[in-house]
């Protein structure tokens, strides 16, 4: 299948060249290359391309702006952002645009090739420094479990510790030795936690705890088949 694409570049000698690149290239037919945003959007409604490689800096409106415009489109196309530019700003503005690629003017041929076979395909093509750099923001991130239910929110502290000694398999006498606390409570307890879960039994109370982040990373993993069925064993 042949690709059809767009070319935008400020200056003539790199639409040019890329156009030189890209021409060689089995499956890749370079339907027109431009220097103004405005022209490019024209472009786009009438030739249909694929991929749009584009620079930010334009003429008339900025490459940016094109980007935002095109999105807008009913049937938009996808596009490799081709730029000097990896400053914060500027990557959280193109990829918000929704670019699916993002590179460096260093970029290799073989990388600009790769990424709009990538960008064609509806996937992400990131420069090594901007890849590097999402990496590590997220790595600062804290990390959140998972919430697959609104009533865990409503535990108690008391009952989110019933829920994790159910989890390691605790026979409701143990978890009353445990925490000091009768029998009778600890059944109050648990019956409470699968009223507002919304769960049938312990070992359906436990999955989903699991699954809610209710138990604590230092306990059995989620779906351990002998702790479930320890658990159902117990539910009666």
């Amino acid at each position: 299948m042949t690709i059809r694409v767009l070319i935008c570049d400020e200056l003539p000698v790199i639409g040019d060249g890329l156009r030189t690149l890209l021409d060689a290239v089995p499956g890749i037919d370079v339907i027109g290359t431009t220097d103004n945003g405005m022209e490019a959007i024209v472009l786009v409604r009438t030739a249909r391309p694929d991929v749009v490689v584009t620079d930010l800096n334009l003429r008339t409106i900025s490459g940016l702006e094109m980007i935002r415009r095109l999105a807008k489109e009913e049937t938009p196309p996808n596009v490799v952002v081709f730029t000097e530019s990896d400053a914060d700003k500027t990557v959280s503005d193109v990829l918000h645009a929704g670019v699916s690629c993002l590179l460096g003017k260093d970029a290799r041929p073989q990388e600009i090739i790769t990424a709009i076979h990538a960008a064609a395909a509806g996937q992400t093509v990131l420069a090594p420094s901007v890849a590097q750099r999402l990496v590590s923001w997220f790595r600062t991130q804290p990390h959140r479990q998972e919430t697959v239910h609104p009533g865990a929110d409503e535990l108690t502290t008391r009952e989110r510790e019933v829920v994790r000694m159910v989890a390691r398999g605790m026979s409701t006498e143990e978890v009353a030795r445990e925490l000091y606390i009768g029998e009778a409570t600890v059944r109050t307890h648990v019956y409470r936690v699968r009223t507002k879960l919304g769960v049938r039994d312990r070992a359906e109370l436990v999955s989903l705890a699991y699954r809610a982040g209710l138990i604590q990373s230092d306990g059995p993993a989620f779906g351990d088949e002998r702790v479930l069925s320890t658990v159902a064993a117990r539910s009666r």
